[in-house]
């Protein structure tokens, strides 16, 4: 069975881990970054991506999650998470991880109070995905080596790079565990 760490510092990261064991994988919590040995795949979950990126800092992850990532090791962020993985960021002089080749716009469905749920079709994964937006970024640009999987609005919302996975909507909010199989799938391969 493999084993998916969920990055413990802020987010939904109980419901990940219960998304992750209803897709047939051990979920782990990952508090530090000696766990990182331990697990095939990594979820980096929402949140917010300012403060996430300074607990990175503090808990002295920032090499080590961008080591897990260059060893061909499978990375899924959602929404936050997203924006962490992303090379380009509007309106910041500096990204965070950059391990996906993407400009991407924080809060770009609006803040708290116009989240929203959408039904969107996930190429190769899922058709009519319930997706959860929580003050979602959205993918404004892609680079040659990544596959857009969904769109919203003309905007993209998911999308993959090789072992990366990013989605702008919250896949663990819901019953529907599809695109969590699929990272699970990417991680077994």
């Amino acid at each position: 069975m493999v084993k998916i760490g969920v990055l413990g510092l802020q987010g939904a990261i109980r419901e990940h881990i219960r998304s992750v064991e209803a897709a047939g994988a051990k979920g782990i919590i990952i508090k530090y970054k000696e766990q990182l040995t331990d697990i095939d795949g990594l979820i980096i979950p929402g949140g917010e991506s300012t403060t996430m990126r300074r607990l990175i800092d503090k808990y002295d992850f920032f090499e080590a999650l961008v080591d897990f990532g260059k060893q061909g090791k499978p990375i899924f962020g959602t929404c936050a998470g997203l924006i962490l993985l992303a090379n380009d960021i509007v309106g910041q002089d500096h990204a965070h991880l950059s391990l996906m080749d993407m400009k991407v716009e924080r809060n770009a469905f609006g803040r708290q109070r116009e989240s929203f749920e959408a039904e969107i079709d996930i190429k190769g994964v899922a058709d009519q995905f319930e997706a959860v937006f929580i003050r979602a970024p959205y993918i404004m640009e892609v680079g040659p080596e990544v596959d857009v999987l969904a769109t919203y609005q003309d905007k993209i919302v998911a999308a993959q790079q090789g072992h990366y996975l990013c989605s702008a909507f919250h896949p663990e909010l819901t019953d529907d565990h599809r695109l969590t199989e699929y990272f699970v799938k990417m991680v077994e391969k």
